[in-house]
C-alpha cells in the first residue's frame, strides 16, 4: 500500500478523503477532538500542493447527528464549505466550485442508507466527485461500508498518514519485543475472546479488566453477583490454567441501593455489580510494568463513570521504559482525561478497529486498498 505522498503530481486533483469525525459532541460543541486532529496532517499536506479536497465521514447515532459541529470545530484551522447533504446537487455543486487547497465537508455518510450496506451505486456516486481516494480513517476500517471498502473498487487509493503510522506502530505488536505485558479491558467479550488466545501464546503475561473479566470469574466459580457476562462455551477452562494470565483479585462493586464498595472478588454478594477494577489490585502489574520492553493496553478497566483502575493504572506506566501502545476509542477518552497523564510511544484512533487489526492483522480498510485501481 502507498501513502498519498506516492500519488505523483496532485495539485488541482480532487480528492476524496474519509476520515473518521465520529467524535463526542455536547450542546453542538465537539468535546474530544483527538480523532479530528490526527487527520490534521494529511488534509494540510493536500492543501499545501494545491489539491482540493473532499472529506466524507460518519457519525453514529440512530438520529444520524449531524457534521456540522465538526465543520465548526475545523474553521480554526483553515476554511471550510459545509454541505448539508453528501449526494445531491448541492454537494455536486460546491465539489466543482473547488479552487486548490479548498476544503468541503460533506454531510454525515449515514444519511444514505447505501453507505453500511456498502451499495456499489452509492459507492459509485460518491467516487463520481474525485480524483483520487484517501483513507484516513484506520478507526473505520473493520467496517464494510461503501465508503471504506467500496469507493477503492472505482478511484486509485492511497492510505493517509495518520493510517500508515496506525498500521506500522501496531503491526510491531503482531512480531513483539519482550517481555510483553497485554492489558485488556472493556466490555463485549465474544469480540475479545480472539484477542486473549492469541496473545496469551504471544505475549509474557495478559491482565483482564472490565467486564471481560466477569466470564473468567464465573467459569473458575468465583462470585460475581449480578454483573455483566456472556453465556457460552468460549474454551476459558483451558485459558484459566495459562500461566500467563492474570486475573484481579480485588473489584469496585455497586449495590442495588447504589453504593460503591471495594470487595475481594470472592466477598461478592448476589446482588453486587462489578464497576471497576480497584486500584489497589493492579499493584501486581508494578514490576512487570517496569520490566516490559512492550505494553499494550486496549479497553478501560472499569464502567462508564467508574475510572480509577485505569487512571491508577496510567499513573503505574509512568515507570515503564519500554515502548507503550494505547488502544484508541474509550481507553483513549480515558485518558485524556488525565491531567499531566505520562507521554505514551503510541495512542491509536481506533477502537474496535484497533482490537480487529490486533487480532487478524489487517481490516477490510486494508485489504480494499491492496486491491485498488491504479
Amino acid at each position: 500500500m502507498d501513502s498519498i505522498k506516492d500519488a505523483g503530481d496532485i495539485s488541482g486533483k480532487k480528492i476524496l478523503v474519509r476520515v473518521d469525525f465520529n467524535v463526542p459532541v455536547e450542546n453542538g460543541v465537539v468535546v474530544d477532538a483527538y480523532r479530528i486532529e490526527k487527520s490534521l496532517e494529511t488534509i494540510y499536506f493536500l492543501r499545501d500542493y494545491g489539491a482540493k479536497v473532499i472529506l466524507v465521514s460518519h457519525r453514529g447515532g440512530s438520529d444520524v447527528p449531524t457534521l456540522a459541529p465538526v465543520a465548526e470545530y475545523l474553521q480554526q484551522y483553515f476554511p471550510v464549505t459545509f454541505v448539508h447533504d453528501v449526494a445531491d446537487g448541492e454537494a455536486r455543486r460546491a465539489v466543482d466550485a473547488l479552487s486548490g487547497g479548498d476544503v468541503v465537508l460533506l454531510e454525515n455518510l449515514r444519511q444514505h442508507p447505501g453507505e453500511e450496506k456498502n451499495d456499489s451505486t452509492f459507492a459509485q456516486s460518491l467516487a463520481s466527485f474525485a480524483d483520487i481516494y484517501v483513507n484516513e480513517a484506520f478507526s473505520a476500517s473493520h467496517r464494510e461500508h461503501a465508503s471504506i471498502v467500496g469507493v477503492p473498487n472505482y478511484l486509485p487509493s492511497y492510505m493517509g498518514f495518520q493510517f500508515a503510522l496506525e498500521v506500522v506502530t501496531l503491526s510491531k505488536v503482531l512480531t513483539p519485543t519482550h517481555p510483553f505485558l497485554f492489558i485488556l479491558g472493556g466490555a463485549k467479550f465474544a469480540t475479545k475472546l480472539p484477542l486473549i488466545a492469541k496473545y496469551l501464546v504471544s505475549a509474557d503475561a495478559v491482565f483482564l479488566g472490565g467486564a471481560t473479566v466477569n466470564n473468567f470469574y464465573k467459569e473458575r466459580g468465583t462470585p460475581i453477583g449480578k454483573s455483566l457476562y456472556d453465556q457460552g462455551d468460549f474454551g476459558i477452562k483451558e485459558m484459566l490454567m495459562n500461566p500467563k494470565l492474570i486475573l484481579p483479585e480485588t473489584v469496585v462493586v455497586e449495590n442495588r441501593e447504589g453504593a460503591q464498595t471495594t470487595k475481594k472478588v470472592s466477598e461478592i454478594n448476589t446482588d453486587d455489580v462489578i464497576v471497576d477494577i480497584a486500584p489497589e489490585a493492579l499493584d501486581i502489574l508494578s514490576q512487570k510494568i517496569k520490566d516490559a520492553s512492550l505494553i499494550v493496553w486496549n479497553g478501560p478497566l472499569g464502567r462508564t463513570g467508574n475510572e480509577q483502575g485505569s487512571k491508577y493504572l496510567i499513573e503505574l506506566m509512568r515507570s515503564a521504559k519500554g515502548t507503550t501502545i494505547i488502544g484508541g476509542g474509550d481507553t483513549a477518552t480515558v485518558l485524556n482525561s488525565v491531567s499531566g497523564a505520562p507521554e505514551f510511544s503510541f495512542v491509536s484512533t481506533g477502537g474496535g478497529a484497533t482490537l480487529d487489526f490486533l487480532a487478524q492483522g489487517t481490516l477490510p480498510g486494508i485489504e480494499a486498498l491492496k486491491k485498488a485501481v491504479r
